[in-house]
């Protein structure tokens, strides 16, 4: 039985933390991706003949698994390593990481146990069937493992990596796509491991030629690894410094490729140093000696080919800063290679905390440019840990909108270069200039505030949800004695309620459902259809896709919330699900296993149904059906016994309580049968046995023998639950074994899936409606109270005051 993707991510990197000791990630993360390395191409020469990577014999991970406790398992490893490296021209890229380093891994024993523990992490998975293309348990867990560590090495280490999403955003916008050819060459100067190259390359389903450079030597045998997991292995990365020392030249010439992309390091001081050949890269100007932003730009403008593009990420002082870049800005605006510019939010990135852009460039009709499309997207993100992140639907919302140049209030806009370069703006693309994207302010109506009544263009400013429920408005507001003002018709305490039981609100919650439901079931056979040959980010994508358009109609929901919802629910369950079935097939994914316990490896999952108790209890995991769902389906009724029973045993205990409560207060009856305060049945039984042989008072007797009853009665009833519920779990178990494929895919498909997606969905309706009622609730309180009537109050309890005194002989 297969573990779902995201347990064995997570696992692997609980257990590659507990030992990596006091390394640091930036270090650390060396060692365990060579090991995921040796691992994949190891596993990859067993089912592939073919295979470009040969693995030699004493080269491979199977002779690191032979050193399991070996004394000189580090050197040995070592020496693995370095057999696989020469038979394939890695040297110097897989055999950076000592593991015979002392100061690293431990002395003696220390050692020993360390990377004996970390060879078996790796030991259980299985990259025979793992694909570079779509669905890639290899490249998924590599990106996990990849995303962690640039989060724990800080500021200083983590450019490494760029996020996936935003590496997305940048694929996406670039130009590559299903019409790009396997010729067409994509460049990217600072690659950093790669993982920017390898998202442009996930976009041209034909294939794409990739370059890249990188300057640091353990990050740029990162790139060549990951090239080669991901199927790259053609990819030309070259080591160096781009500015100073640019690999890809043709004599005096830099090459050129037909797109680029980077995340080039923000404002580097020392980009100059070493410079002796600018290769024509500053005929628009040099960049100033201490910031290197457009040193980076202008050598990626320099290496497109004439109709190249381009998606650099930069930080936002570039479009901004006077001076030498002010020129340069200017140049590159007049000659028209700026065609869009993206802002992006703040804290996205593992180097900086800064807000960057990504600015795009094309050479294509250059000339010809009369404008440049800029985004405001600085506000689409979600807090993950100390991070922010895009969400699927921020990365969607930009793609589309950049690609179809949708403009779009507060978000989106075409900008003229004849605005860009009037004399007030003077080629400044600060995208603030242009787009204004704060929210309107909330101003508040004196004439309402003295004379009362609801402003109505604070009510127009609804006017969204008017349009989605004409009446509502007519039944929640009146005319007020005033023009341009209206009186609420209810009180603000039933506006909630009123709304909700609208016929216009809960008919457009059902066309909401019903959209949800009707696109569920024209997917339906797709999902039926999920088998070994899938390939989930396709079906994924159309399925969204086609979500998304379905609700780009409807007013009032985004449809970009709406589509956040699957998406959100896909990457938390059903990518599990879909890897479990494809792998496993329905009927075996469905079935229970036994839950993992492992203290050496910290791999031990918590149970979804338990069977007996104690040191003969088994505990399993369905993770494909829980058991809550075989209960609703097929055991409805016993459900309903033992919430029956549940409730009764609650009811005990709660009697018990307020027994002990009314009868151990001071002088109480049972006062004599408390301990340091506490009371049970055994203290109970203990003071009734001493008050009959003392002759004590007969109520007190009376008292302890009513508690002991209800004593017996809560355990009775606990006893009853117990016993119901293991029973019911039994029979849960044993239905398991009993399910129909037929049965596997409609608890699956209907009870899981289409549930759980058309109540998310139903949560954005009760969302928008929500925001509805708190708007007209701040409203009606804002305006309840008029001046005149304040100043009335203020009157009457000066009046109050005054008698006050009088009574007290104060004149």
């Amino acid at each position: 039985m297969a573990l779902k993707k995201s347990d064995l991510y997570s696992s692997l990197w609980r257990s590659c933390d507990e030992l990596r000791g006091g390394m640091d990630a930036s270090q650390y993360k060396d060692y365990i991706l060579t090991l995921l390395f040796v691992k994949y191409v190891t596993d990859k020469a067993k089912s592939d003949p073919n295979s470009l990577i040969d693995v030699p014999v004493g080269g491979s991970f199977d002779d690191m698994i032979a050193l399991k406790g070996d004394k000189e398992i580090g050197d040995k490893i070592n020496k693995i390593i370095g057999k696989l490296a020469e038979a394939n021209g890695l040297e110097k890229v897989i055999d950076l990481a000592d593991f015979n380093d002392e100061e690293k891994l431990g002395k003696g024993k220390e050692m020993q146990d360390r990377l004996s523990k970390l060879v078996m992490i790796f030991a259980d998975l299985d990259f025979r069937g793992s694909r570079a293309e779509g669905d890639d348990l290899l490249g998924d867990a590599y990106e996990y493992l990849m995303r962690h560590f640039a989060t724990e090495s800080g500021k200083s280490k983590g450019q490494f990596y760029t996020p996936a999403e935003v590496s997305r955003v940048l694929a996406k916008v670039v130009g590559i796509g299903p019409g790009t050819r396997q010729d067409h060459t994509v460049f990217d100067p600072t690659c950093g491991s790669g993982s920017l190259l390898l998202k442009v390359a996930d976009e041209a389903p034909r294939g794409i030629t990739i370059y890249g450079q990188e300057k640091d030597n353990a990050t740029w045998a990162l790139a060549k690894m990951n090239m080669i997991l991901h199927g790259n292995e053609d990819a030309e990365i070259l080591k160096g410094d781009t500015i100073t020392n640019p690999q890809f030249t043709a004599g005096r010439e830099l090459r050129t490729f037909d797109f680029a992309v980077a995340n080039p390091p923000f404002s580097i001081k020392s980009w100059s140093n070493g410079l002796e050949n600018d290769y024509g890269r500053f005929e628009l100007g040099r960049p100033p000696e201490k910031n290197g932003d457009y040193a980076f730009l202008l050598h990626i403008l320099k290496s497109l080919k004439s109709s190249g593009k381009a998606a650099v990420i930069l930080p936002h002082g570039v479009l901004f800063r006077a001076g030498a870049e002010a020129a340069i800005r200017k140049e590159l605006l007049r000659r028209g290679y700026i065609k869009g510019i993206i802002g992006l939010p703040a804290n996205l990135f593992y180097g900086t905390n800064i807000a960057a852009c990504i600015m795009i460039l094309d050479k294509e009709n250059a000339q010809a440019r009369t404008g440049i499309f800029m985004i405001d997207a600085s506000k689409g993100f979600i807090k993950d840990g100390n991070k922010n992140r895009l969400r699927s639907q921020d990365i969607h919302k930009i793609v589309d909108v950049f690609n179809r140049q949708i403009e779009i209030e507060r978000y989106s806009r075409m900008v003229p270069l004849h605005e860009i370069a009037d004399p007030k703006n003077d080629y400044n693309l600060n995208i603030s200039r242009y787009i204004d994207s704060s929210e309107p302010e909330d101003n508040q109506d004196l004439h309402a505030h003295m004379h009362g009544g609801i402003p109505n263009r604070d009510l127009d400013a609804l006017g969204g949800y008017w349009e989605a429920f004409p009446q509502l408005r007519n039944q929640l507001f009146k005319p007020n004695n005033r023009p341009g003002y209206s009186d609420l018709t209810i009180d603000v305490s039933r506006v909630q309620q009123t709304i909700l039981d609208s016929p216009e609100f809960q008919k457009f919650a059902d066309e909401s459902r019903d959209l949800t439901t009707k696109w569920f079931n024209d997917h339906r056979d797709a999902f039926i259809s999920i088998g070994t040959e899938t390939q989930p980010n396709d079906l994924i994508a159309t399925v969204s896709d086609d979500l998304l358009a379905r609700f780009k109609p409807v007013p009032l929901l985004d449809e970009y919330d709406v589509y956040e919802q699957l998406m959100t629910y896909w990457h938390s369950v059903m990518h599990d699900d879909v890897f479990l079935i494809m792998h496993e097939g329905w009927m075996d994914a469905a079935k229970p296993r036994k839950a993992i316990e492992s203290k050496d490896r910290k791999l031990s999952e918590t149970p979804d149904l338990v069977i007996g108790s104690g040191r003969n209890a088994t505990k399993y995991r369905m993770d494909l059906i829980p058991p809550s769902l075989i209960v609703a389906r097929y055991f409805a009724e016993e459900q309903a016994k033992v919430d029956e029973l549940t409730a009764a045993a609650e009811e005990a205990s709660r009697t018990v309580e307020e027994y002990v409560e009314e009868h151990t207060v001071e002088d109480g009856l049972l006062i004599d049968a408390m301990d340091d305060d506490k009371i049970n049945k055994a203290l109970t039984t203990a003071r009734l046995k001493v008050a009959r042989s003392e002759g004590s008072d007969p109520e007190e007797i009376k008292a302890l023998q009513h508690l002991i009853k209800l004593y017996n009665d809560e355990a009775a009833t606990k006893k009853a639950v117990k016993e119901a519920q293991a029973a019911l779990d039994l029979a849960v178990l044993e239905k398991y074994g009993e399910l129909s494929e037929a049965d596997v895919k409609k608890l699956v498909l209907d009870d899981k899936w289409r549930a759980a997606i058309v109540g998310r969905i139903g949560s954005e309706v009760n969302a928008l409606t929500m925001a509805l009622v708190a708007r007209i609730q701040v409203l009606g309180d804002r305006y309840v109270e008029t001046l005149g009537a304040l100043d009335a109050l203020m009157k009457v309890l000066e009046s109050k005051v005054s008698q006050h005194l009088a009574d007290m002989g104060v004149e």
